[in-house]
């Protein structure tokens, strides 16, 4: 299960607890919700795992894509030594080599540019993902700060019943 389906669990718990008379404030199982924390706290390991695995992956690609580099570029080193006999040879080769160096050059820039798109765009995910997490966290917490200010300005002195069937409602 992941982080999104925990973090949903604990926002039904929440939602789904039983309320207590005459208060905003619900009864939620302490056992649960440590079970479903710690479930959170086994999955996210796992997210940031995957996210140095992109990372590692990306690495490897630059790297193979540095060693075709200079793989083509030794290639092309080769190639314009080899034609070396001539004046027209000579230009013509050092024109083909020229070419290839660029192509070259231009394949890695473009390898690179593809894997670091593709990193971002997992780091990106990543980011909402965490980005989701903490809305949810900060909105639980403002939903508990709303609830313990609410049940501070509630306090009963001498109010009609209006207001406490009002608190009653909301629950």
């Amino acid at each position: 299960m992941d982080l999104q389906a925990r973090l949903h669990q604990v926002e039904e718990l929440v939602r789904n607890a039983r309320s207590m008379p005459l208060s905003s404030s619900v009864l939620v199982s302490r056992q649960e919700l440590l079970e479903l924390i710690e479930g959170m706290r086994e999955v996210l390991p796992e997210e940031l795992k995957q996210a140095r695995w992109v990372v590692k992956d990306r690495e490897e690609t630059l790297e193979k894509a540095r060693r075709e580099a200079e793989d083509i570029l030794a290639q092309a080193r080769t190639e314009r030594s080899r034609l070396v006999s001539k004046t027209e040879v000579i230009r013509a080769a050092n024109r083909e080599a020229d070419r290839i160096v660029e192509e070259a050059k231009e394949s890695a820039r473009q390898m690179r540019l593809e894997v670091e798109d593709y990193v971002d765009s997992k780091l990106a995910n990543f980011e909402v993902v965490l980005q989701k997490t903490l809305a949810a966290v900060e909105r639980g917490r403002e939903r508990l700060r709303g609830r313990l200010d609410a049940d501070r300005l509630a306090e009963p002195e001498g109010e009609e019943t209006e207001g406490v069937e009002e608190a009653e409602r909301e629950l």
